[in-house]
């Protein structure tokens, strides 16, 4: 089978699921991934009564069957391992939530995210170590990996349980956000149902290679993300490393939560990268490329569009990243 070609339905949050779902199938996709917990709501995936009603998840799956879209994975992106009391417990139970869904639905792939620990047991804020230059930092992270090595434990008995594959996004301001902090995972937890979503988008912008970091994480690699970055001509002077971002304005109209009391914040007007739609920071020959790769791991995978694009509105940037996917698989012949 070739791969599949979908969408992440949080760009869809405002239309109802059936609508969402048309959406997509109206650009030539045919698989879907819903939220399920972690940062954002959940609007497309009523976990509670899936865990509860077989009736439920017949009726659910029945949805995706009628628009002749497949089901192809939940998200519960958010950090589990916060100190915050708002945050790391909430998006951890919904991970669990999550997990025991997915395996009641035969839906085989959650993403999230490895989440950020504090900085010691008395912390009141995550702590993301990025350069342990300084050696109080490797104190740091010896507790952070302290912390991370039970949770994950914990969560890949789950998994392994429910026969799901959690796929981390290797995300900045994570413990595991690159390949090789992936494999240390892998290497202290001992897991067996841990893998890795390949989201490229944050690769670009640390200056990584995802061509590379396929090969490098072969078949760990168990799920994927559509999603681009331009990385833009003020990097010259700022860096890929930036921290003059700030708080939303009061009124900002839906800001996208974070955790209790949280949101994200504002990007500098001239930043120094940025999410793009699909094909507007990388070329239909780089995707071919990039697909090919994929589908030398596994020719099943499950390739879903995030479009997180502010300079294009939801359905314009699904569409732009469809034509661009679709293009890209045509190349590649997969």
């Amino acid at each position: 089978m070739p791969l599949v070609y979908g969408a992440y339905t949080a760009c869809l949050h405002d239309r109802s699921l059936p609508e969402a779902l048309e959406v997509l199938a109206s650009v030539g996709l045919t698989g879907a991934e819903v939220n399920a917990g972690g940062f954002i709501p959940s609007p497309h995936c009523p976990v509670d009564a899936l865990l509860a009603s077989a009736r439920a998840r017949r009726a659910y799956l029945q949805t995706f069957a009628d628009a002749g879209m497949q089901l192809t994975g939940l998200n519960t992106s958010g950090n589990p391992l916060s100190p915050l009391p708002g945050v790391g417990p909430q998006q951890a139970e919904d991970l669990r939530r999550a997990i025991r869904a997915a395996g009641a639905l035969g839906v085989g792939e959650v993403v999230a995210m490895s989440g950020t620990p504090g900085s010691d047991a008395g912390a009141a804020y995550p702590t993301w170590v990025v350069n342990p230059w300084n050696g109080v930092d490797l104190d740091v992270l010896d507790y952070q990996w302290s912390v991370a090595v039970p949770f994950w434990r914990q969560i890949d008995a789950i998994a392994r349980a429910e026969g799901v594959q959690v796929c981390l996004e290797l995300h900045p301001h994570n413990l595991v956000f690159s390949p090789p902090t992936f494999l240390q995972l892998l290497e202290r937890a001992e897991t067996t149902n841990i893998a890795v979503n390949m989201d490229p988008s944050h690769l670009f912008w640390q200056q990584m290679e995802p061509l590379a970091c396929i090969a490098a994480l072969g078949d760990h690699v168990k799920h994927v993300h559509a999603k681009d970055t331009a990385v833009l001509p003020e990097v010259a002077v700022r860096g890929v490393l930036d921290s003059t971002f700030s708080r939303l304005p009061e009124d900002t109209a839906d800001p996208v939560p974070t955790g209790i009391g949280h949101t994200v914040s504002q990007w500098p007007s001239e930043p120094a990268w940025r999410f793009v739609a699909l094909g507007e920071g990388h070329d239909v020959d780089y995707w071919a490329r990039f697909l090919t790769a994929l589908a030398a791991v596994d020719p099943d995978m499950h390739v879903n569009i995030e479009h997180e694009d502010a300079a294009f509105e939801s359905l314009e940037g699904l569409a732009r990243g469809a034509r661009t996917l679709l293009e890209a698989a045509g190349r590649a012949g997969v």
